[in-house]
């Protein structure tokens, strides 16, 4: 692209007196969705202020527009770049319409006073963050999520090339959550806004971004697209994780069980053993699942929740030396459960018939799931056990 990035820093150090974050060297494109992640207390809220001119940089350069972001007035400055912190903005007596209009400050002057043409900014903002219905309830008395789609359009109504967020879905509920995300990731695409985001969340940013910068010991310790650098390894680094792993395949978390419950040994495959995985990883056990592909969607969810995995590529592996690995893990294990049962036998199915046929030889416990992986089998085996009571409804 011939046009000059919307953001460039280059060997950035921002902090308070001394520096929190050094060196940091990233530009953003026109339109991007860029998300900075990395463990709290990191300076990613640090890093935005550096950007808006909250505090200074300590050293460095930082370019909005093709423009060190030191030379261009605050004035002008608020019609390229828009900000939207963590603060739960409630000011009374205000409507949500009188609130929004006031992202139109940067282009009233000094008397404030709205034109059509603001007027009609502020309500393709609203309209834009489906805040459109507010407009006559008044600020403070509007809900958690509610609220932040209306921040959203004040900032929106600055009509920015750049738009800067910290935490945008912090305090949010589920549905808000997924609709701010959904919200800005639109406008990305539909009016070529760029937006720099701190978050917490690595499965949300691992599927609205453009681009991820990850922050870890001072320092910018990754950028690029998340495809590309949000692998398992790089996030348990990033997070020090010890109890969960995250999958790139499935953008999202998985949480291990401590093995204190022994080991369990899933046959599975064909997408039908993922729940299974999770329950048994709920209940403290470590887990060996078997046969399966590499491509299998069970690999993955079994990869992220650190379970031996044994694999069959039936062009280029031996079925009898997968089978016997997968039977020599079977020694230590507790429980067996057979997530395929009925399924049309193919060579790994057969595979995992003869596990499970030698796990009731050696006296394991076989639990046989449902069909299409229906694994209340399972949970009833564990209620029964814990003597868990469960509220049903009727």
């Amino acid at each position: 692209m011939s046009e000059s990035p919307i953001l460039e820093l280059r060997g950035v150090s921002v902090g308070y007196k001394k520096p929190i974050l050094k060196d940091l060297t990233f530009s953003a494109g026109r339109g991007a969705f860029i998300s900075i992640l990395g463990p709290n207390g990191v300076g990613k809220t640090t890093l935005l202020r550096a950007i808006s001119r909250h505090i200074p940089a300590l050293s460095g350069s930082v370019k909005i527009d093709g423009r060190e972001h030191t030379t261009i007035k605050i004035s002008e400055l608020a019609k390229i770049l828009s900000v939207v912190m963590t603060d739960k903005a409630a000011p009374p007596l205000l409507s949500v319409l009188e609130f929004a209009a006031l992202g139109r400050h940067p282009h009233t002057g000094f008397m404030g006073k709205l034109t059509a043409r603001d007027r009609e900014v502020v309500t393709e903002a609203l309209v834009a963050v489906r805040a459109q219905d507010l407009v006559e309830r008044f600020i403070d008395q509007l809900s958690d999520g509610e609220r932040q789609k209306v921040v959203l359009a004040r900032a929106l109504a600055q009509e920015p090339r750049l738009m800067l967020l910290d935490e945008p879905t912090a305090h949010l509920d589920l549905k808000h959550r997924v609709e701010v995300m959904g919200i800005l990731r639109g406008l990305c695409r539909t009016r070529q806004l760029t937006v720099l985001a701190a978050i917490h969340d690595v499965d949300v940013a691992s599927k609205v971004s453009d681009l991820v910068l990850t922050l870890k010991n001072g320092t910018l310790s990754a950028v690029g697209r998340p495809e590309d650098i949000l692998t398992a390894d790089a996030v348990s680094e990033l997070y020090d994780f010890d109890k969960a792993g995250f999958s790139s395949r499935l953008g999202g978390i998985e949480i291990r069980g401590d093995g204190d419950a022994g080991k369990a040994f899933v046959v599975a495959g064909k997408d039908r053993g993922t729940l299974a995985f999770r329950y048994l990883s709920k209940k403290g056990h470590s887990l060996s699942v078997g046969i399966l592909e590499k491509s299998d969607l069970d690999a993955y969810v079994a990869g992220a929740l650190n379970a031996m995995v044994h694999l069959f590529d039936p062009d280029t592996d031996d079925p009898d030396v997968v089978l016997a690995k997968a039977i020599s893990d079977l020694e230590d294990a507790n429980l067996l459960v057979d997530a395929l049962p009925g399924t049309p036998w193919g060579t790994r199915e057969e595979l995992g018939k003869k596990i499970v046929e030698t796990a009731r030889a050696k006296g394991i416990p076989v639990i046989t799931l449902g069909p299409d992986g229906d694994f209340s089998p399972l949970a009833r085996h564990f209620e029964e056990g814990d003597k868990i009571s469960l509220l049903k409804a009727g």
